[in-house]
């Protein structure tokens, strides 16, 4: 019982994050690159096109 409860919470969290991620991937692309179509693309890579810029900038 406190075993799938505690799965739930990482399930969530992971699932939060990812969502989390892209979308931070995208406003970035967005602001830096000003394309619609590298910001949908950026944001399918997510939190690595966050980390490469983190990185790169």
């Amino acid at each position: 019982m406190m075993e799938d409860k505690r799965q739930t919470i990482v399930h969530k969290t992971v699932k939060s994050g990812i969502t989390f991620g892209s979308a931070l991937a995208m406003v970035i692309s967005y602001t830096t690159w000003q394309s619609v179509g590298w910001a949908i693309f950026h944001g399918l890579l997510g939190w690595v096109y966050v980390l490469y810029f983190v990185l790169r900038y």
